[in-house]
């Protein structure tokens, strides 16, 4: 079993090649050339944005941060993103790029400039050359998970998600973070990965863990997994999929478990969960997302279960959008116009769906159906 799935992993990283991009990035900043590696979706088009993962101590965990996103987004676990990685591993460089002053706990002069480096010069330079979403995520590993945390102390933070590996704290750290992540008015994620191995920097990750967790508000979206089985090198490829799952779980689509324990027990309108669903992944990642059939079907049962045919109008005009070629919006108007009364009207609506595609479960001959029915008890 395990060599099946080193073989799979294998394959995944493989297959990146087409689409990895790798380049030496003259830095102004840094006055030096640093190599840096991009990862863009096979598909790439200029008609859609990206959300942008950025990866520090490449080396390591740019190619399993890819074989990852890859996995996800296939299975519309989360969107496609633009991933860039920067190597820091040649003597030590990350240690030097993510420095930091025990006194003040800043970064030292070396980091100051890294940091300017990512937000002055790598990211806008991306975000100049490809369609880049709002929506960015940082990552790293112990020091270098630490440095994504002056990223929070700018007016607005330039990252909307932290996705920091067992890290090695600066000073004081473990109480500014929580107080920064309470004042922030943004909408973060911050994503805290922790093998159970004593190490240096335990004691005070979980007494930052304990400070993030007493804040309540709900632009704070704060994750923390702890991995009993992990050590200090393979906690990165446990924490990496997990993070995925926490960041990204709006953007899946509507699962059975949710879809019964969430949307059956819910006293708003069935529409209006798919609507805030969708509005929610455009406030939040900053591009719209076209609704998923998954989704719709979903909302549809739910609408005949709760008997809410009124949800079944706005949501036909959904399907007219996504699907035009198909039935599927002028039935689902033609059932709710059934259902509110009025048989010529849903007469016609049902001859319009009859004429057009079928799809999923929707057959012209439940269209016909309904036809006959409708001629049958109204002499139409």
């Amino acid at each position: 079993m395990k060599r099946c799935l080193f073989l799979l992993i294998g394959l995944i990283c493989f297959n990146l090649g087409a689409q990895v991009k790798k380049e030496i990035f003259e830095s102004f900043k840094l006055q030096e050339r640093r190599g840096v590696s991009y990862y863009f979706p096979e598909d790439y088009t200029d008609d859609k944005k990206y959300p942008l993962l950025v990866v520090l101590d490449a080396e390591y965990l740019f190619d399993i941060v890819v074989a990852n996103a890859k996995f996800y987004s296939n299975y519309h676990r989360m969107p496609e993103a633009i991933i860039v990685g920067i190597d820091q591993a040649e003597n030590d460089l990350r240690w030097e790029d993510c420095d930091f002053e025990q006194t003040t706990g800043l970064p030292t002069e070396k980091g100051a400039k890294f940091y300017e480096f990512l937000g002055t010069e790598l990211i806008p330079y991306l975000e100049t050359n490809y369609n880049i979403a709002p929506f960015k995520m940082f990552i790293g590993y112990d020091i270098t998970a630490n440095f994504g945390n002056y990223y929070l102390f700018k007016d607005k933070s330039l990252f909307n998600s932290y996705l920091s590996i067992s890290p090695v704290l600066a000073t004081e750290m473990e109480s500014r973070v929580p107080s920064r992540l309470s004042d922030l008015n943004q909408e973060i994620f911050y994503n805290i990965v922790l093998e159970k191995e004593k190490t240096e920097d335990r004691q005070r990750i979980l007494q930052m863990n304990n400070a993030i967790k007493s804040i309540s508000k709900e632009s704070l979206h704060y994750f923390f997994d702890e991995y009993d089985n992990a050590d200090h090198t393979s906690i990165a490829a446990y924490g990496i999929s997990k993070a995925f799952d926490n960041v990204f779980k709006i953007f899946r689509p509507i699962s059975p478990k949710e879809y019964k324990t969430e949307i059956l027990t819910s006293d708003e309108p069935v529409f209006k969960y798919m609507e805030d669903r969708y509005n929610m992944i455009e406030k939040l990642l900053g591009f719209e997302k076209p609704v998923e059939l998954n989704d719709i079907m979903a909302i549809y049962a739910a609408c005949l279960k709760k008997e809410d045919f009124e949800s079944l109008k706005p949501l036909s005009e959904v399907c007219k959008k996504q699907f035009p070629d198909t039935m599927m919006g002028f039935y689902f108007e033609g059932e709710y116009y059934e259902q509110l009364g009025e048989p010529k009207k849903a007469f016609k609506t049902f001859e319009k769906a009859f004429q057009m595609e079928e799809i999923d479960f929707l057959t012209k001959d439940m269209a016909l159906e309904k036809i006959d029915a409708l001629k049958a008890d109204f002499g139409y």
